[in-house]
């Protein structure tokens, strides 16, 4: 019986003591652990099963961790992960106390660079580079990145900067033609035409100053392993162009790799992902965003859709799909989606922009140079607001209620469920003089019937969505329902009173002016950061207006949170249901 070569390699330098014959059949164990781990405990396939090969050829050729390997994104660093201490405790992978999903400098020597978001990797490797140069040390670094990440503007400005060095830098372009969905623009067509001889232009990494080499098969070892010797004898700047298939090894994950970038459980020996009850469910507010803009542009021509490279992830594909010449993928460009809005706002069209939360982090100054100073009515959708789960750190849209309250001309509404998001968007699309951001969380609401005929919502009006006596309790989008649940769980429920205040820019400052009046305290309740968010607004009021009532806030602290299930990171900052209703409990009781 052919023994498990698997098993005895705990990190690369046992790799290193295979024969180079022997590696075909670790890579086969490698792919089946990585499947049979994700089947049951889920998180991101395709990716990792895509560069198998490559994985295991960087790690066989290069002295990691003195040799500085970074993954872009990180999605496909499964393998990397089992390869470099981490096997014994893989089945842990995005759990509450387990290792990340991601390269995590604080988990391993081995993640020599913390990533989660797009098109870092060669800015780092090159820091890296520079910084080995300086310091006199004979040191190899290497990005891996994919063809999705390589097209973003930050991608361009370290490949810009490293081909006028001398640094030792070796960047790796994954190419499998898809991200999270497939690669859209120019560059994805050039690199087609790359892989089929066709380009007749002059290659375009060569006049950045690369040594390019490419495009070869990333699952041919023997050749990935003969290339990457090669290269770390060569000087300066290196590019290696290496053409791989996302989902490698599964026929399924193969043949729909957008369903298998992350595909939640499925039969390990079939690759069939395993069904869902079939159960009548609240849709996901993505699905409600996606549905509502195809019917809002369907009698408003005016409306245009755009996302960076998710148009899964946001729905925005329902709109590809009906109203394709009004729906843009822009693909990994942030920044360019943001500013490419304001231009088609200039013009009269009404521009939903939908980004995560976590992303439009990276178009910051978009938002406030290109949109707001220009008082140019942009509509941002920021899916994935609050904390967002397994995904951890890179991911959570905790910071936007805090980085955007402080710009000038932007309204800000989080509406708390199907319904008001769906009367937000049609309110904005009739005509807004000024930008708005709307925020919504990851995953599913709660109405099961939430295509109600439309009504238009007064801008910075919040709501009273329950009467109590003593104990006024604020909440701003989603996280109502926590607090309702909470409330109701309180044996002095007469005492709280909830309101939902629906807008954190313009708050609404009569409602305000009622609840101070009326109460003995208030609390606050966020899915976001304590630190400039809701709550510090309605701090600032009271400050203002002179008033002394005690004020609490809950939130998300000035900590990042790890991940875990989005129940179990409430639990964390004290936002679930059972410590809601504890807090509520007590400080209603004192107040009787």
């Amino acid at each position: 019986m052919q023994k498990r070569l698997l098993d005895h390699i705990n990190f690369p330098k046992d790799l290193r003591q295979l024969n180079p014959d022997e590696l075909p059949q670790l890579a086969k164990e490698l792919r089946d652990f990585i499947i049979d781990i994700v089947a049951t405990k889920e998180g991101h396939l395709g990716a990792s099963l895509g560069v198998v090969e490559l994985t295991l050829a960087l790690h066989y050729v290069f002295n990691t961790p003195k040799d500085q390997l970074i993954w872009d994104v990180g999605h496909q660093a499964y393998g990397h992960k089992i390869l470099t201490g981490r096997k014994d405790n893989f089945h842990t992978n995005r759990q509450k106390g387990g290792i990340s999903g991601f390269p995590n400098r604080e988990e391993s020597e081995y993640d020599t660079f913390g990533v989660g978001h797009s098109s870092t990797s060669i800015s780092a490797a090159l820091g890296m580079a520079i910084a080995s140069q300086l310091k006199g040390e004979d040191k190899q670094h290497i990005a891996v990145i994919g063809d999705a990440s390589i097209a973003s503007g930050m991608a361009f400005e370290g490949l810009n900067h490293a081909g006028v060095t001398s640094a030792n830098l070796l960047v790796i372009l994954n190419d499998n033609a898809i991200g999270i969905d497939p690669s859209v623009g120019a560059l994805k067509q050039y690199l087609t035409n790359v892989k089929k001889g066709k380009e007749k232009q002059d290659n375009i990494f060569e006049a950045l100053s690369f040594d390019y080499t490419g495009p070869i098969d990333g699952h041919d070892l023997p050749l990935l392993i003969l290339e990457l010797e090669r290269l770390k004898s060569v000087k300066g700047p290196k590019f290696l162009h290496v053409i791989t298939t996302k989902g490698k090894g599964l026929k399924q994950a193969e043949a729909d790799q957008v369903k298998y970038h992350a595909p939640g459980k499925f039969d390990a020996f079939t690759g069939d992902i395993l069904p869902k009850k079939k159960e009548v469910q609240p849709p996901k507010f993505q699905d409600v965003f996606g549905h509502t803009i195809v019917e809002l542009a369907k009698t408003n021509t005016n409306i245009v859709g755009i996302t960076p490279a998710m148009p899964t992830g946001s729905s925005l594909k329902f709109m590809m799909e009906q109203i394709p010449e009004r729906a843009f993928d822009v693909g990994i460009a942030e920044q360019h989606a943001v500013t490419l809005a304001a231009g088609m706002a200039t013009q009269g069209l009404i521009v939903f922009c939908n980004i995560y939360s976590t992303f439009l982090q990276r178009a910051y100054d978009q938002v406030i140079h290109d949109v707001a100073i220009q008082n140019l009515p942009v509509i941002f959708c920021l899916d994935r607001a609050g904390l967002v789960g397994e995904d951890g750190a890179t991911h959570h849209g905790v910071f936007d209620l805090a980085y955007l309250r402080c710009i000038p001309n932007l309204i800000i509404c989080a509406p708390r469920n199907e319904i008001e998001l769906r009367d937000i968007m049609y309110t904005a699309q009739l005509g807004l003089k000024h930008p708005i951001a709307i925020r919504y969380p990851r995953g599913r609401g709660t109405i099961m019937d939430w295509r109600q005929p439309f009504s238009e919502l007064k801008i910075g009006k919040g709501i009273q969505l329950k009467k109590g006596k003593k104990l006024a309790v604020l909440s701003i989008g989603a996280i109502a329902y926590n607090v309702a649940d909470a409330i109701a769980k309180c044996e002095c429920k007469d005492t709280i009173a909830h309101y939902d205040m629906r807008f954190v820019k313009p708050l609404d400052h009569m409602l305000l002016h009622i609840i101070f009046k009326t109460y003995e305290e208030i609390v606050t309740v966020e899915d976001g950061v304590i630190s400039g968010g809701f709550g510090s607004a309605v701090l600032e009021f009271s400050a203002l207006n002179g008033y002394s009532i005690p004020i609490k806030l809950l939130g998300v602290p000035d900590l990042f949170i790890d991940h875990a299930s989005v129940n179990q990171q409430h639990q964390s900052v004290g936002i679930d249901v059972v410590n809601l209703s504890m807090l509520f409990a007590a400080t209603a009781l004192r107040l009787e």
